[in-house]
Order: structure tokens, then C-alpha cells, then sequence
């Protein structure tokens, strides 16, 4: 099948499952790459940890902070399902940096990402990424700019209205009477922007390559296996990723390296129309899309 019908078929597939988005599948030996809608914007939720993690280890590099420096953590206290680590802590806890960061990346912990973001604010992480040529990419708050959306204050029980608001209030630009979804205001990003981030972390760039090889590390010790790692985990490739969850957005960015030698950055970033916290479909169907991506840049 050639490009132009797999991507129509692909796009179909995406609608009738009630999601939109932007993926980009690039090769990262060859630069081919594959995609729908690579350049929309969208906002970033948990990914924006990835850009997080770049940063801080580079000042670890640099002398301006201590990977080994205990930090009193404050608890999350929050008892809702999903949360991870110190976010669910109910009394302060003594960490390392280090370890900071393998909760931030490695287990999504929103705790341990805001007090890595208290060393370093979204401002000079942003500019760590200009610094690096890396474009697309908006870090403009922390996660507890994350805070405060109808899903965090109506019950469990009520999580399809809150869905709904948020499928609800958006505009044709992905602009939004909620901040943390207006592209305008959140942590935002596009597939080709992160699919940018992945390249300069696993082949020669500008990032350092100790910061390079231990955020490749901490990305492939994600615990967040339920989304794309089922199409691209096996006995014969590894798969490093970052995920991002908030209200109906469902993203995931990581690397695929196969036995053979082949190396695929992939980026999937999506929103649902559906009103449902739980949609196990959805994970699927984009792990199913990024898959196929992949596998025509592979395969042909």
C-alpha cells in the first residue's frame, strides 16, 4: 500500500473511534518519516517531564545542582485512581535529585516533577530547549498548572461530565475555556516537535550525551506500559517512552530499537470525543495507527 491510502485509511480509523491528533513515525537512521496532522498543536500534559528531565541533568552537568541533594518533598495527598509516588504520599519525604528524577520521568509522579520545576522553572527549561534547537515545544508552568480541572472536583462517578466539559469547551484552534487545554496558555507541543526532542536524545546533538544516555535510561524504565508499548515491545526491540494523560488527552513519545539495527522515533498525541475516563479502545487504536506508521517506513 502506498503512503496516501494508508493515511486515509488511517485517518478514517482515528474518526470512527471518536479521536483526533498528530503522530509523526521518523526513522532515525534514514530521516523518513510518516504522519497525520504532524504539526497540530496540542497540549502536553506529562510529557513536558521529558524537557524537564533534559534540563535538570544538564545543571547536574554543569555543577549547578547535586544529583546526590536530599530535598523535602511535599506530600500530594491525593487519594483519586491514577496518580503515581509522592503524589499519593500523605507525609513529607526526604529525596535525592537523582531519585527525583527517575519519579518524575520514569513513574509520571507530579509531585516530584513540581519540585524539580522549583530548581528550575518552566522559563529556563523552556530556554534550555531553544538552546538546543528544539522548536514546538512550550513549557510555560509546572505540573501544578495541572491542577484544578472538573475532573479533580467532581466525583468519580461523574468523570463523563467532566469529559464532556472538556470535549465541549474547546475551540476549532485548540484554544479553551480551561487553561490547562488551551494551547495558548498549557505546556504544549506538536508530534514533530517531540519527535525533534527524541532524535537529539538518541543520535548526535546538541544534549550532552551523559544527559542523553540517562534520560534514555529513565525513559525506558516507564512504568506507563498500557498504551503504544503492547505494538512495539518484544523479545526483539526496546521500547522507551514518555506518556501524557489529562482529561480526554491520551499521548504517548518514545523510541522503538529493533534487533536489526533499526531505530523509529514516535510521537502520538491525541484528544478523544468520546466522554469516558477509561477507554481502553483508544489506546489501542493509537497504538494500532503509530504502529502501522511505523511499519510502512519499515517495511514499505
Amino acid at each position: 500500500m502506498t503512503a496516501e491510502p494508508l493515511l486515509r485509511e488511517l485517518r478514517q480509523a482515528l474518526r470512527d473511534g471518536g479521536l483526533s491528533g498528530s503522530f509523526l513515525v521518523r526513522d532515525l537512521r534514514t530521516g523518513d518519516e510518516l504522519g497525520i496532522e504532524p504539526d497540530t498543536e496540542l497540549p502536553a500534559a506529562s510529557l513536558v517531564k521529558v524537557p524537564l528531565a533534559v534540563a535538570t541533568l544538564d545543571r547536574i552537568r554543569r555543577g549547578e545542582l547535586d544529583g546526590a541533594q536530599q530535598l523535602e518533598v511535599q506530600p500530594g495527598r491525593v487519594t483519586k485512581p491514577g496518580p503515581t509516588g509522592l503524589t499519593r504520599f500523605r507525609h513529607p519525604a526526604r529525596v535525592a535529585l537523582d531519585d527525583l528524577l527517575y519519579l518524575s520521568t520514569s513513574l509520571s509522579d507530579n509531585a516530584a516533577a513540581n519540585a524539580l520545576f522549583d530548581l528550575t522553572p518552566p522559563g529556563d527549561v523552556d530556554a534550555v530547549l531553544r538552546e538546543l534547537g528544539i522548536r514546538g515545544i512550550a513549557v510555560r508552568h509546572s505540573l501544578a498548572g495541572l491542577t484544578g480541572t472538573p475532573d479533580e472536583h467532581l466525583p468519580p462517578d461523574a468523570a463523563d461530565l467532566a469529559h464532556s466539559l472538556a470535549i465541549g469547551a474547546g475551540t476549532s484552534g485548540h484554544g479553551h475555556r480551561l487553561p490547562q487545554l488551551d494551547v495558548t496558555r498549557a505546556n504544549a507541543g506538536t508530534a514533530r516537535a517531540f519527535v525533534d526532542l527524541l532524535q537529539a536524545l538518541w543520535t548526535p546533538s546538541a544534549v550532552h550525551p551523559d544527559v542523553a544516555a540517562r534520560v534514555r535510561s529513565l525513559m525506558a524504565d516507564s512504568v506507563q506500559r498500557q498504551r503504544l508499548a503492547p505494538d512495539f515491545s518484544s523479545d526483539a526491540a526496546t521500547w522507551s517512552s514518555k506518556t501524557g494523560t489529562l482529561l480526554n488527552l491520551r499521548h504517548e513519545v518514545g523510541v522503538v530499537e529493533h534487533d536489526d539495527g533499526a531505530v523509529f522515533a514516535v510521537a502520538a498525541l491525541t484528544e478523544s470525543r468520546v466522554p469516558a475516563a477509561a477507554q481502553p479502545g483508544a489506546e489501542a487504536l493509537m497504538a494500532q495507527v503509530a504502529r502501522e506508521l511505523r511499519d510502512h517506513l519499515r517495511h514499505g
